[in-house]
């Protein structure tokens, strides 16, 4: 089967192109946005294949995966005319909340039959006003990175991009207070000069940059995960954090509350609760272990690749005729 789908999110792609298909990556010169190509700093099969445009004009396509709204005109069109949903079996895959007013955001893709919309979070698909279209949701599934954590870096990792920008979204107004307990390792793009911005020492918040594989080792490495992130749909990085072996500190927001058993870590919608957390942490570094060891079964069960594959094929199997 020959599936289309935009290079989007490196992390979740990852995973899905571990499947049996041959997946069609769109590629243009400048890969920009809309033709990206394959990852260069994550590891894909041999069966992800870059096509430009013209390429793409007379390929054959089985489904079609969607992403962002402008895609389905994209795809028309590189597609020689091939309508997304008429012409060519789609799926329209939504990997966020919605912003806004919430409580009546309406889905770009609501009340159409010629899709599935399909969430990655039970979060996402309570928030979004979906109208009359066919729904389903495909947990998030990770490429497990095995158990790396030791912990020995008494600092609490982080991971977020543009923290700066992203503001209250992404907690970053709760970073200094939750430094006192914990100095962090902020990682992720768009964070240097966060320390300054939040008037704090290099010492109390350090900020890096890192490629995936060299992410998940510095990860490792921290005591412990913390997730101040008060609007998003899951962040992978907590999925990968538990994955390692990671104890979480977490606020109790969005889908955060399925994801992590409470026996894997601490969550809390009341910062000064998370701030005790890490600091208690940072001292124990055996029970910081042991509620690792039990974040990464936990994701493992729920989380695991093979879970997240099969999924898709039984949900690939209703959409294409």
């Amino acid at each position: 089967m020959n599936v289309l789908l935009w290079h989007v999110h490196g992390s979740w792609t990852t995973a899905f192109v571990q499947g049996p298909h041959t997946y069609l990556v769109p590629v243009l010169p400048d890969r920009g946005p809309d033709g990206r190509g394959r990852a260069r700093t994550f590891p894909w099969p041999a069966s992800v294949l870059e096509l430009a445009p013209d390429q793409l004009r007379d390929a054959p396509v089985d489904l079609v995966v969607l992403q962002r709204p402008h895609e389905a005109e994209l795809a028309e069109r590189w597609l020689g005319g091939r309508r997304p949903g008429r012409d060519v079996p789609a799926v329209y895959l939504e990997h966020n909340a919605p912003d806004g007013a919430v409580p009546a955001t309406r889905h770009p893709c609501a009340d159409r039959d010629d899709l599935v919309l399909v969430h990655v979070t039970h979060f996402n698909r309570l928030f979004w006003d979906n109208g009359s279209t066919r729904t389903a949701v495909i947990e998030h599934g990770i490429v497990d990175p095995g158990h790396q954590y030791t912990g020995h870096v008494p600092r609490a990792a982080v991971v977020v991009n543009e923290p700066v920008r992203r503001g209250r979204t992404t907690g970053t107004d709760l970073l200094p207070a939750l430094s006192e307990a914990a100095p962090l390792d902020v990682f992720g793009m768009g964070t240097q000069g966060l320390a300054r911005h939040l008037g704090l020492s290099d010492e109390r918040c350090r900020t890096e940059e890192l490629p995936q594989a060299g992410l998940h080792t510095a990860m490792a490495r921290r005591r412990l995960y913390l997730h101040p992130v008060r609007w998003t749909s899951l962040g992978l990085s907590l999925l990968e954090a538990m994955h390692l072996g990671m104890p979480v500190v977490a606020l109790a927001t969005t889908e955060v509350v399925e994801a992590v058993p409470g026996d894997a870590g601490v969550l809390s919608t009341r910062p000064e609760v998370l701030a005790r957390a890490a600091r208690t942490y940072l001292h124990e570094p055996l029970a910081a272990a042991e509620d690792g060891a039990r974040a990464r079964r936990a994701a493992l069960e729920r989380y695991g690749l093979k879970r997240f594959l099969e999924d898709w094929e039984r949900l690939m199997e209703e959409v294409i005729p």
